[in-house]
């Protein structure tokens, strides 16, 4: 395998997060196979580490080849194998992915993960959450960076063109492997992927640079909404009982429902820590708790919502409020 100096490059603030040891989430498609290839040309300590979604009969085939191509590159090759949900795939596909690179991670204690992730790929992600009613949050996109849990997501790709992928993967006489999954047409990216942005070029719009534009939009948006955000201070508060953000309440409720649902998805992201975040049906349930008094709590998939004390608190877990003293812990608005 020859490696060469591609034609792109890495963006600065990833070269700024990701260590010398990283691992390549490796499908054996073009998009993976490419990162892959390109850290290990770059000096990278790279592991590759495959997910057997066991989708269709020839996964295993497929896991064996990449561990057999992982061994002539010198790459350490780490995998594991899946159950095929029986429903909503595509979701707790992906819920269950995630879970097995960070049983990776601890297996391996490699706790930085890049995905092959492009251009395309952000501007379908944009597209995607637009169709399915997401606010300004939503439409930013991917990360380039982001924590799950004990593990450091690196996207380092985000900014480049797929063609370009390809041109570097054949320039190097690289092969890859096509995965079936892709031509499954009930799953959503792929309507959108080979239905939808295909028929927009057609007509003659370009669907990457419209989506983008509203992508570049919406962190402009969400830029200012923080900038808003500001004068709320939320805390985190951990003890062995329980652990919970707050904001003042007063504070909280004067502002727009835009900065509410910003400084919600802050607290839940602090809580969690592995870029969790409420959906629509989240809030109307939130709102209707706000209609009817703000009385009680209200169960937010695995944690719940309450005023008490003049402060609106975001808990861990469905239960009530347990009255405890817990030792504050400002957290930074940035």
């Amino acid at each position: 395998m020859s490696l060469l100096s591609p034609s792109f490059d890495l963006l600065d603030t990833t070269k700024k997060h990701m260590p010398q040891k990283v691992a390549v989430a490796w499908s054996g498609g073009a998009d993976s196979t490419a990162l892959l290839c390109f850290l290990k040309s770059k000096g990278y300590a790279i592991q590759a580490w495959h997910i057997n979604h066991g989708w269709f009969a020839s996964s295993a085939a497929q896991a064996e080849t990449l561990a057999a191509q992982a061994h002539a590159w010198n790459i350490p090759f780490y995998s594991k194998t899946l159950v095929k949900p029986k429903q909503n795939i595509e979701a707790e596909s992906r819920q269950l992915r995630y879970a097995a690179f960070v049983q990776i991670a601890e297996e391996t204690q490699c706790f930085h993960l890049a995905l092959g992730h492009h251009l395309q790929d952000q501007a379908e992600t944009v597209c995607m959450r637009l169709l399915q009613g997401a606010g300004v949050a939503g439409c930013q996109g991917m990360k380039s960076f982001r924590q799950h849990e004990s593990l450091f997501l690196h996207r380092p790709f985000l900014h480049i063109d797929k063609a370009q992928m390809y041109q570097y993967l054949k320039a190097q006489h690289i092969g890859w492997l096509e995965d079936p999954s892709n031509q499954d047409y009930t799953i959503w990216r792929n309507k959108i992927r080979h239905q939808l942005f295909p028929h927009m070029q057609r007509v003659g719009k370009d669907p990457v640079a419209l989506f983008m534009r509203y992508q570049k939009q919406a962190q402009k948006v969400q830029n200012s909404i923080a900038q808003l955000a500001q004068t709320c201070v939320v805390t985190l508060n951990n003890n062995s009982q329980s652990s919970y953000c707050s904001v003042d309440w007063q504070q909280w409720s004067a502002q727009s429902s835009s900065v509410r649902v910003y400084l919600l998805q802050k607290m839940i992201g602090i809580l969690f820590a592995d870029g969790k975040v409420f959906g629509r049906r989240h809030f109307q349930a939130i709102a209707q708790w706000q209609e009817h008094g703000s009385h009680g709590w209200v169960s937010l998939s695995g944690c719940h919502l309450q005023k008490h004390e003049e402060k609106l608190k975001l808990f861990k877990g469905n239960k009530g409020l347990n009255h405890m003293k817990a030792k504050q812990i400002e957290v930074n608005n940035e």
